[in-house]
């Protein structure tokens, strides 16, 4: 069919990394028979038959996983799914994070048929999502067959009753291609005589395996001399013919302009039309079509034309309705009466006196302005306006008759005539309005526009005279925009018709058509006029294309005016094909349609889609699906001219195109040729990782629920780009003589053929044709030159041809490509072999140069090189004489070259083969050499991969510290200062020493092979990183012997790499040795935690590893003074080592989460003993010191302890056996404070549970001391009162008060520090008085005691204190009755202002309502501050819910979800507080007093570990009491939406952990700590507390 003449270049700039998916080798699938035998059950049955059967798979299946967003759609870059052929079935697992919002009450839907059957597309197999929030979400589809299919996941929408679909993903599977097996083209490293030769045997060709020739049948003359054709083609190496369309030809003689498409063209036989028999030549051609697959191995792909029909199409007389007419389509009347004063002003130019022959642009211009003059004459505006006389009559008519419909719009009275005609054209009552149906088609009602006026000129009353005029005057200036649009396009489209007048008569590139007649008028005509009679009808649009067309966009249809203003490049032998919307609309056409589709796929092995782009989608979607019916197999390839990389992808996905077809010839430079080789023909690059790295093994179960578990390997999937079909020149584009040179034909040609993708070619390319054939015009035929003296670049193709298909059946998938000045260089090896083909290619993009030009000469380190062949092209002269009968090429000749030699070379790196460009080599010269990589050790993939769990397997979790973190803080302070974090140049230092630091990296460098990272760079650039992995272990071999174990696999894998691979493989067995290991480690971790972690999704694992991550052991920081242990950091990097490291509130916040839920009793129990012997006034420390020095000056801390001694007991085993344990006390009875070593000093001990009882009874008592050592020696912030340390019970209320306002005892301890603004030693937060958190701690545990003592299990009963002057036991159960019958009294500030005097609260300092108070008794001058809205009331929920009042409670944790939550942590204040300042800068030293040295710590910034205390009092509340009472999945859902942002951070940051605290809205702040233990801590808490709630727990 007619192209563009100019194409427009396709900008496809990378933005996605293709996968190229492991597969079976399809070169060892071999049949005697491509043809599949008949069988009742399709290919679906087969399929679950396969996965229900014992014993049908010997390999390992394969399992591609698909990993969806939390809204069940695919991530952007993974909405597209390309599959390789199921050559064997396999498995696509989708999976879905549990408790995502995709898996409320979610559903899977696909159109593949999971159930059996054959596949439909509007038939959906439905699966429905897992609900244990605990575990992964997989669902495993079994795939059997190719084909497009669609998904999406279904589930519960946010409004009650709503269900919401998710975003739709595709996934295309590969057909299965059976052609035949050939002889290797090289024996020896020389062609051989007989390469390529067929062979009887059938082998599955992959896509990438495809040479792709096309030939135009009308110049092969009859069929019965097509096996020359045939033969000359499998000569030159290629295994597919594409066909330019066979069916019968319509009067323009172009093959895209098909008559009739149940018929094959009839001289195509020997007898013409009377050799065609009742089924129009199918069973000929497919014979024909069968000798060419069974004889020569070539495979057939057909052009299907679906857009249009021939304009002598005899069925169209019969069915005008399958074409756009203005019968069928109003809108195109004024376009076919402008087509109809073309054809009459052409007919009519001589008798004007007006010009018939176009010579000059003056011609052009006059004949323009005539037919200007002419078409003014027909009054086209008519179609456009409203009838001025005929609205005044009507609705004079409408109001003399009182036909009056009321108007019922906007109030229109006393408006001006303009607002008036703009609300009467927004209302829609202007009939006909810019439909251009038919003259004067657009109107108003009379009764509509009666009413109107009515309402708009009340002052008139009725006086039908007067308001027909002010109607008049509406209509006016209704009219006044339409007559505008009338113009303007009245003006583009005479633009347009002079410009290809212009084009078609005048321009040296254009056809130069003749004299202008009624049968060659002025431009083409826009229409096919069957018959003369009822014109409407019978006109019908003929097809074209628009330049920068939105391709969704049919332009035949309203609103589209191409048509009237001339914007279509139209085919005048083609008429345009009306579908409609659905088959109903059109069923003659659909009917017929589908038969000529499904003629073609049975006899066709693959269609290129024609006119892809304008094809309207739903109608290519439902004709593809009947041709899949009889061919499931079929290959589709298209070219499209979207513009769109995201438009391609939609058109690739929904239609089921195979590959999309790109062109070498669009590249306008060396460089740009390069980069569309590196885009569609790289594959991989060489030293890939991701098949080794990316893939793991496991067990499948069986997908349908039926049959044996297997093995599989699982295939992470990242999505597809469009897979290419790269052509060195297309049969309906310039040639290279045009374009560039001749002698490039040559060059690019062979670059093309080392692509991994499919590529194609036209038989003049290679035949070297000198011009481009006109497909309409061209009658001549052409010669066959098979591989002989006048066949051009064939011989090369001979050779070039057979390697691109032997290297993608070998899987030569990975490849290089490089560019310098005119030369390119493409390097092709296979991966597991490191046998390669290097191609030296001199492109030749200007014409005449003979000169060799430069390349530096290119060494191939650690390989050995051999000269296969190279050659390059003489062509004596570029003009020749056109033969009147046969189509000849270029004389040219190929001349080979002699045999280059590649010497070997030996420097500072080592042994290299050196390729040196001969001094003859003219632009458009090749060489291909045979490569082989020397001494590389065929086993080092398997060595690497292998022995990792057992190397591995004894370490525990503080020898795991060691192999998967320690900070910078942490390494110097283990190791003496010696060994720190790696830095690499260009990314700076790594987070982690330890294998976690190098798999942040590495996880994108492995997914997506980014050998460009940095880090490849420095492991190319030398081995420092491999001795470093290995030789810090080494060195604390000492302190923890059993890393020598790993030190060792890792030392000898690490080391016989170095020895063997040369530098640009290091990366990849890098990747390989430090994955393994990273995977076996952490496999380690899990397996020792708990089955709550073990049995987890992959958060709770990322969480559970932060427990590895923070117990580690250092020097300067232990739990025993004199000797170093493993202890809990707060945090990294700032609290990695010394006295920072180790804090009581921290290690109590966080011993729950990170030890009692993974698992971890021992290292809990240690933690326990150690603190709870440093007890001294009632207080365990705030900072440890390794006991040393501990600092006693919080007064939460030892509450913490209590609730973390009360988890141990109820969740360790045996776990209630720690009250009993004794430990030495570090300090005297007395509290004297003396040194670790003093005799004094673990003089005495205690049982746990006599230090239990100790701290009540000193709270009891009242606690009042000054710090040991108080002064600037000890905090040279703090003002003196602040080492006061003041604690006293209320007994009116049994709650504890404590502080003054210049100290901070709990959390919320950040003491100013600035002088200039006046904010030194001055709490930021005092929170002095009874914090809401400590008084639920003490709660819990009185609580807690009480019951144990009621059982016998504690020795004590209450404590013994003064109560109204007398001093009396107070039992645990009377303590715990007090502060529940006062806590609600004194915390809750009700949300109904009239029910204060219920409760201890001052209105006038309320600041929001519905709320816990945060403090009770805040100091004088302060009270202010109970009333601020703060995220610790929800810890006080979760440990003592009975004290709250469950409606209260919700209410509060709602205002809370909507007011303090963010997306990593709690808000530490509200935002209408004063004091709300949510951005953290402890550098900060401004005069601003309230975040002057980051004053502003905890009245803002948003802190990780709330949140998980937060989202445990919700679930216990909600679920109990609100949402989730009568499904507890609501509430679950509502809050795993909630950890969707923890979830992504963890999993992407390089510290692998969550941080201290953010800033506003989550964003980062610099001075937190990158990782922080309680902020993992709290989330497993809450997650354990879900699992818990499982089936699976259960």
């Amino acid at each position: 069919m007619p192209k563009p003449v100019t194409k427009a270049v396709k900008k496809a700039k990378a933005t996605l990394t293709s996968m190229k998916i492991p597969k079976t080798s399809p070169s060892q699938s071999t049949t005697s028979s491509p043809l599949t035998p008949k069988t009742p059950k399709t290919p679906a049955d087969e399929g679950i038959e396969f996965f229900e059967s014992v014993g049908k798979a010997d390999e390992p299946i394969r399992v591609y996983e698909l990993r969806l967003d939390p809204d069940g759609g695919p991530n952007k870059d993974r909405s597209y799914m390309r599959l390789p052929p199921a050559y064997t079935p396999y498995v696509v697992r989708v999976a879905l994070d549990a408790g995502t919002p995709a898996s409320r009450n979610g559903v899977f839907k696909t159109n593949f048929p999971l159930d059996g059957g054959r596949f439909e597309r509007d038939r959906f197999a439905e699966r429905k999502l897992p609900t244990d929030f605990s575990a992964p979400i997989q669902i495993d589809l079994p795939i059997s067959h190719a084909g497009a299919f669609v998904y999406w996941i279904e589930y519960d929408g946010e409004a009650p009753g709503t269900r919401t679909k998710g975003r739709e993903g595709y996934f295309n599977i590969d057909p299965v291609l059976k052609t035949k097996a050939r002889n290797p083209i090289l024996a020896d490293g020389k062609i051989a005589q007989d390469g390529s030769a067929i062979k009887p045997d059938y082998v599955n060709i992959p896509l990438d395996g495809l040479s792709i020739l096309t030939l135009v049948s009308k110049w092969m003359g009859p069929v019965s001399s097509w096996r020359d054709y045939f033969a000359e083609t499998s000569a030159r190496g290629y295994n597919m013919i594409h066909w330019t369309p066979l069916q019968e030809r319509g009067e323009s003689d172009s093959p895209y302009s098909i008559r009739n498409q149940l018929v094959y063209e009839p001289s195509m036989f020997a007898g013409e039309k009377a050799d065609i028999s009742s089924d129009g030549g199918k069973a000929k051609v497919e014979e024909v079509l069968k000798i060419a697959r069974e004889e020569y191995g070539l495979l057939s792909l057909t052009d299907v034309v679906l857009n249009h029909t021939a304009n002598d199409s005899p069925w169209l007389v019969d069915h005008p309705e399958a074409g756009f007419s203005p019968a069928n389509t109003p809108h195109l009347t004024p376009a076919l009466e402008l087509d109809t004063a073309i054809l009459e002003f052409s007919g009519g130019l001589q008798a004007a006196g007006l010009p018939t022959t176009i010579s000059s642009e003056q011609d052009v211009k006059m004949l323009i302005d005539a037919f200007d003059a002419y078409l003014k004459e027909r009054t086209m505006w008519q179609y456009y306006v409203l009838d001025v006389t005929r609205e005044r009559k009507t609705v004079k008519d409408a109001l003399d008759s009182n036909e009056v419909v009321t108007w019922s719009g906007p109030e229109v009275a006393f408006k001006n005539v303009v607002e008036l005609a703009t609300i009467l054209r927004d209302s829609g009552k202007v009939e006909g309005y810019r439909k251009l149906e038919k003259r004067f088609g657009t109107h108003v009602p009379g009764p509509v526009a009666a009413g109107f006026v009515k309402a708009a000129f009340v002052n008139l009353g009725n006086d039908s005279e007067s308001l027909a005029d002010a109607w008049v005057r509406v209509v006016d200036v209704l009219n006044v925009p339409l007559y505008e649009e009338w113009t303007e396009d009245t003006k583009v489209a005479l633009d347009n018709i002079q410009n290809r007048l212009k084009y078609t008569r005048l321009d040296a590139h254009g056809p130069k058509l003749g004299p202008i007649t009624t049968k060659l008028p002025l431009v083409e005509p826009y229409f096919t006029r069957l018959k003369e009679s009822d014109p409407l009808t019978y006109s019908l649009a003929n097809n074209g294309w628009i330049w920068n067309a939105d391709p969704l966009s049919n332009f035949a249809l309203w609103p589209s005016k191409a048509y009237l203003r001339r914007e279509v490049i139209v085919w005048g032998d083609c008429v345009k094909l009306r579908y409609g919307d659905e088959p109903s609309s059109n069923p003659w056409l659909w009917e017929y349609m589908t038969k000529y589709v499904t003629a073609l796929a049975e006899g066709f092995e693959g269609f290129r889609i024609d006119n892809c782009h304008s094809t309207p989608l739903h109608v290519g979607i439902a004709l593809l699906d009947a041709a899949r019916a009889a061919n499931p197999n079929l290959y589709v390839c298209a070219e499209l001219f979207t513009g769109s990389e995201e438009m391609d992808t939609m058109f690739v996905s929904r239609l089921g195109i195979n590959s999309l077809i790109r062109e070498a010839g669009n590249a306008w430079d060396p460089k740009e040729l390069s980069r569309l080789l590196y885009r569609h023909g790289l594959g991989k690059p060489l030293g890939s990782m991701d098949g080794a790295c990316m893939t793991s093994k496991g067990e499948l179960p069986p997908p349908t629920g039926k049959g044996p578990t297997r093995d599989c390997i699982v295939i992470p999937h990242n999505g597809s780009v469009p897979h290419a079909l790269f052509y060195d020149l297309t049969h309906d584009n310039e040639s290279y003589l045009d374009k560039r040179s001749a002698e490039d034909a040559l060059a690019t040609g062979a670059l093309i053929t080392f692509s991994f993708s499919a590529i194609g070619s036209v038989k003049g390319f290679d035949d070297l044709y000198p011009k481009l054939l006109n497909l309409v015009g061209e009658k001549r035929k052409y010669e066959v030159t098979n591989l002989g003296e006048h066949s051009g670049i064939a011989k090369a193709k001979h050779l070039l041809n057979a390697l691109h298909t032997e290297m993608a059946l070998d899987g030569f998938e990975e490849g290089h490509v490089h560019q310098e000045n005119d030369y390119i260089v493409l390097h092709r090896v296979q991966p597991s072999t490191q046998k390669g083909y290097i191609l030296v290619a001199h492109t030749a993009f200007h014409k005449g140069s003979k000169d060799r030009g430069f390349i530096t000469p290119i060494k191939l380190r650690s390989t050995k090189a051999r000269f296969i062949y190279g050659a390059y092209i003489d062509i004596s002269a570029y003009e020749i004489e056109k033969d009147a009968s046969i189509l000849r090429g270029l004389p040219g000749k190929l001349i080979d070259m002699p045999e280059v030699v590649v010497p070997q070379g030996l420097d500072g790196e080592g042994p290299y083969a050196e390729i040196v460009v001969p001094d003859y080599f003219p632009p458009g010269s090749f060489m291909v050499f045979e490569t082989h990589l020397q001494g590389i050790d065929s086993t080092l993939d398997t060595f690497c991969s292998q022995g990792a769990e057992a190397a591995f397997a004894n370490l525990n979790l503080v020898d795991l510290n060691v192999v998967l973190h320690r900070a910078e803080g942490e390494e110097r302070d283990a190791t003496g200062g010696e060994i720190g974090t790696y830095a690499v140049p260009g990314i700076g230092s790594l987070v982690y020493c330890g294998l976690e630091g190098w798999m942040h990296p590495l996880r994108r460098i492995m997914r997506y092979n980014d050998l460009g990272h940095p880090l490849c760079g420095h492991l190319r650039d030398g081995t420092w990183a491999f001795d470093y992995i290995h030789s810090r272990l080494f060195k604390q071999v000492d302190v923890f012997p059993a890393l020598a174990q790993p030190a060792k696999w890792l030392k000898e894998r690490l080391d016989r790499v170095k020895e063997t691979a040369p530098p640009f493989l290091r990366p990849k067995y890098f990747a390989i040795i430090i994955s393994e290991a990273y995977k076996s480690a952490r496999r380690a971790a899990i397996e020792q935690s708990s089955n709550f972690v073990s049995s987890g999704h992959d958060f709770t694992h990322n969480l559970a590893l932060c427990s590895i991550q923070m117990y580690g052991q250092v020097v300067s920081a232990s739990l025993d003074p004199g000797k170093p242990t493993p202890s809990l950091a707060a945090g990294l990097p700032h609290f990695a080592s010394g006295w920072a490291r180790c804090w009581g509130r921290d290690v109590f916040i966080s011993l729950r989460g990170l030890f009692l839920t993974t698992g971890n009793f021992e290292g809990a129990r240690a933690h326990i003993l150690a603190f709870a012997s440093t007890l001294k006034h009632g207080l365990i420390p705030n900072l440890l010191d390794s006991l040393r020095s501990p600092r006693y000056n919080s007064r939460d801390s030892p509450w913490w302890m209590l609730q973390n001694i009360q988890d141990y007991a109820n969740i360790a085993p045996d776990g209630l056996s720690i009250l009993s344990e004794s430990v030495k006390r570090r300090f005297p009875k007395d509290d004297t404070w003396v040194a670790w070593d003093d005799p004094a000093a673990y003089a005495y001990s205690s049982t746990i549970a006599e230090i239990v009882q100790e701290i009540l009874q000193r709270h009891a008592d009242g606690i009042h001391f000054r710090e040991y050592n108080a002064g600037p020696n000890l905090d040279m912030q703090m003002k003196d009162d602040g080492f006061n340390i003041d604690i006293q019970v209320d007994w009116s209320t049994g709650i504890i008060f404590g502080g003054n306002a210049y100290n901070c005892g709990t959390w919320m301890d950040k003491m100013g520090e600035s002088e200039k603004a006046g904010n030194k030693g001055l709490p930021g937060t005092p929170r002095d008085g009874a914090p809401v958190e400590i008084t639920g701690l003490l709660k819990s545990t009185l609580r807690w005691l009480d019951e144990l003592s009621r059982a016998g299990k504690f020795p004590f009963k209450g404590v013994e204190t003064e109560v109204d002057g007398k001093r009396r036991l107070v039992t645990y159960k009377e303590w715990s009755d007090l502060l529940q019958s006062s806590f609600e009294k004194c915390y809750y500030v009700p949300a109904d202002p009239s029910k204060d005097v219920d409760y201890n609260v001052n209105s006038s300092i309320i600041n929001r309502r519905g709320i816990y108070k945060d403090v009770y008794g805040s100091g004088a001058g302060r009270e202010w501050s109970d009333y601020q809205f703060r995220p610790n009331f929800p810890i006080a929920m979760t440990v003592a819910p009975e004290l709250f009042e469950p409606e209260h409670a919700l209410g509060a944790l709602k205002l809370a979800d909507e007011v303090l939550r963010g997306p990593l942590g709690m808000k530490t204040l509200d935002h209408i507080d004063l004091q709300y300042n949510p951005f953290y800068d402890n550098a900060n030293d401004g005069t601003e007093r309230a975040i002057a040295k980051g004053w502003n710590y905890h009245n803002g910034p948003e802190w990780g570990w709330p949140l998980g205390y937060f989202l445990r009092a919700y679930l216990h509340f909600d679920s109990k009491f609100g949402a989730g009472k009568e499904d507890r999945t609501q509430t679950l859902h509502h809050l795993h939406q909630i950890l969707l942002k923890p979830r992504e951070y963890i999993q992407n940051d390089p510290w692998a952990g969550l941080p201290e605290l953010t800033n506003k809205d989550g964003a980062h702040c610099h001075d937190s700590c990158a990782t922080q233990a309680w902020s993992a801590s709290t989330l497993l808490d809450f997650l354990e507390e879900v699992h818990k709630m499982s089936p699976r727990a259960a």
